[in-house]
């Protein structure tokens, strides 16, 4: 690996550590910042990838829908309070022409209520597209959050 594309690498991780960091620790409002202002967030079940279906469970095709979503969770919606944990491994640069980086990675999500067990609430393979922004460094183009199981969980409310 070449100085330059180990650097990347770094960059890369802690680009994410620094997602799942937002995601898991917030506030949420921090969110959006990881995303270009003309992106697609799509968290979609792996059936419907495959087979070319554009039905994503939760979908926003901007950062100002990103921010829409963030306000629903924090003022709209009703949960019972819950702890998550996001990891994010095998990350991996695809080998793509063009300034876009474009990356792979798996993830699982651990959610736990104050009164239960952890357990796992998701698992499958982001597929992402990152451009870096002069001011603002890296930024998700596009974030895909492909699950595995065709069972959607009733809780999922916040980001993958």
């Amino acid at each position: 690996m070449s100085a330059s594309r180990a650097e990347l690498f770094y960059e890369l991780y802690d680009f994410y550590a620094r997602y799942t960091e937002a995601l898991d620790d917030g506030p949420l409002e921090r969110w959006p910042e990881f995303f270009s202002e003309d992106c697609m967030y799509q968290i979609i079940p792996r059936d419907n990838y495959d087979r070319d279906l554009p039905v994503a469970i939760m979908r926003c095709e901007s950062r100002d829908m990103i921010r829409d979503r963030v306000t629903a969770v924090n003022e709209t919606m009703m949960y019972e309070p819950r702890y998550l944990r996001h990891h994010t491994t095998d990350i991996r640069i695809e080998e793509t022409p063009g300034p876009d980086i474009t990356v792979r990675a798996n993830f699982s999500v651990i959610e736990t209520l104050p009164d239960e067990l952890p357990r796992i609430l998701m698992s499958g393979r982001y597929l992402d597209r990152i451009v870096r922004s002069d001011d603002l460094g890296l930024q998700f183009k596009e974030k895909l959050c492909v699950f595995d199981s065709v069972l959607v969980p009733n809780s999922i409310v916040f980001p993958v």
